[in-house]
């Protein structure tokens, strides 16, 4: 989304002049979405086009062939060797990363990756015709298709070259140049907001500021934040829970756990953050997510139909409680779950834990409390795409450990939100569950969340969704 658009709901222009808000609560960005609105969607439009023209490059090459043999000198054991070639060449393509911004930015490294994947299929084909006892594979046919498809895929790389520079220009990475006290030049491409002069940073005081922040930024690939000194430990626990690429300018000795070193605008940059997902694995998280998710809607849809019933008999009020949690990216978002309290004691900001003799939960309530029940609305929440099946909690912006909110009580919760929240998660399975009475409560959930970002595998999340089965009813669920 153009730098401008946010800039214009932060109260600032590209430099950053006067803010909307000044003391109190500041009322989180609504952008609408617009097609093609930042450089990531147009990146995923062009890695579609590369792997559909490289596709089209082997289909083109045996098409080529079959005007020098027939059908039948170009099959194994009955069947076109395209029949073969292709599925093999895209799953070498996608496992080498063909469709890459690395790729897209550097033509070399694209054609070496398909051509690559190319020759894996060629010998993928060859093999497979002769393990087929095919011995009449004409070899001018196969040297036909794989060598004209190479040509092709020489050609398309130079058309999605030109693509590429009409589409996102000579730079496709987008970035995003923050100032807050330090001065700074943008280069070319950057986007620029000086935060500084709002008086905007990550207070990790104000969950406002910074799910104001998140959203300006969440178009962008890359964040480079040029802070004073006394705010870059506060710049750099925002940055590490993004799925952003964050960097700080670095123009003192501090590294604030950075994992490398970069350069911007011949300065140093720590690098804080890649992002903890590359493009391939998102892709199988979010098609997990919409499986799951559908199906266990279709399947229990009489059982949240019941429940809503049920709800509405037992006392008055709406079937559904809605709550502002924090999301990916430390994004607030607000949460579906079925109304277990009276509405007259309901907690929007989540201020107090249900504790096992709450006098504010319903009769139905304690029913679909126990059970795990009242979560599945959430299904709703995946589907949208705020939440995931498997993740991190989310927490209400009043949840307290013992006397302090959970940002107070770890140091490390805002680094937990570099994922998606989850319906269940790897705290959950292990039994962390129920109220926070004290800091060591909330210190375990957020070890195990970390953990979780650190070893993420859809292996994983199909583990830990099999084991929440075993702790859908659990003596802390109250």
């Amino acid at each position: 989304m153009a730098i401008d658009n946010y800039a214009a709901e932060l109260g600032v222009g590209k430099m950053g002049l006067e803010p909307k808000f000044a003391e109190g609560i500041v009322a989180p960005i609504r952008a609408e979405p617009t097609f093609f609105a930042a450089k990531r969607d147009k990146r995923t439009v062009l890695y579609v086009i590369s792997l559909l023209l490289d596709q089209l490059a082997l289909l083109g090459g045996y098409i080529a062939a079959l005007g020098l043999r027939d059908d039948q000198w170009l099959s194994a054991d009955g069947r076109p060797i395209i029949f073969i070639a292709l599925p093999v060449f895209t799953m070498l393509e996608i496992a080498r990363e063909a469709q890459s911004a690395e790729c897209l930015q550097n033509r070399l490294t694209g054609m070496i990756r398909s051509l690559g994947a190319l020759a894996g299929a060629a010998f993928v084909t060859i093999c497979l015709g002769f393990l087929s006892g095919s011995d009449n594979i004409s070899r001018l046919g196969v040297g036909v298709t794989f060598g004209l498809a190479a040509i092709f895929i020489v050609v398309a790389k130079l058309v999605l070259d030109i693509l590429r520079k009409i589409m996102i220009g000579d730079h496709v990475l987008a970035t995003m140049l923050l100032k807050d006290g330090l001065e700074a030049v943008p280069n070319g491409s950057a986007d620029e907001v000086d935060v500084g002069a709002m008086g905007l940073w990550p207070d990790p005081e104000r969950p406002d500021m910074i799910d104001r922040l998140s959203r300006l930024i969440a178009p962008y690939d890359r964040v480079v934040v040029a802070c004073k000194y006394d705010h870059r430990a506060a710049w750099a626990t925002f940055l590490k829970g993004h799925d952003v690429g964050g960097e700080i300018l670095l123009d003192r000795d501090l590294l604030h756990g950075a994992v490398a070193i970069g350069d911007y605008q011949n300065s140093d940059t720590l690098v804080l953050s890649r992002g903890p997902l590359s493009l391939m694995n998102r892709l199988q998280k979010r098609a997990l997510d919409l499986v799951v998710a559908s199906f266990c809607l279709l399947v229990l849809l009489p059982l949240l139909a019941a429940t809503a019933i049920a709800i509405k008999l037992d006392t008055p009020g709406p079937v559904f409680f809605r709550q502002t949690r924090v999301g990916h990216g430390n994004r607030q978002f607000r949460i579906f779950k079925f109304r277990s309290m009276r509405v007259e004691a309901a907690d929007e900001a989540g201020n107090r834990s249900a504790s096992r003799d709450d006098d504010r939960v319903t009769r139905v309530g304690r029913i679909i409390r126990a059970t795990s029940i009242d979560e599945l609305p959430q299904l709703i929440n995946v589907l949208r795409g705020e939440m995931s099946m498997v993740g991190p909690r989310p927490h209400a912006l009043g949840s307290t450990a013992g006397d302090d909110l959970f940002w107070n009580a770890s140091q490390q919760y805002w680094l937990r939100h570099a994922l998606k929240p989850g319906i269940t998660g790897l705290a959950q399975i292990r039994g962390f569950r129920g109220a926070t009475l004290r800091r060591e409560d909330l210190e375990r959930r957020v070890r195990c969340d970390l953990e979780y970002l650190s070893t993420w595998s859809l292996l994983n999340d199909l583990i830990i969704l099999a084991k929440t089965l075993r702790v859908v009813i659990h003596k802390n669920a109250y």
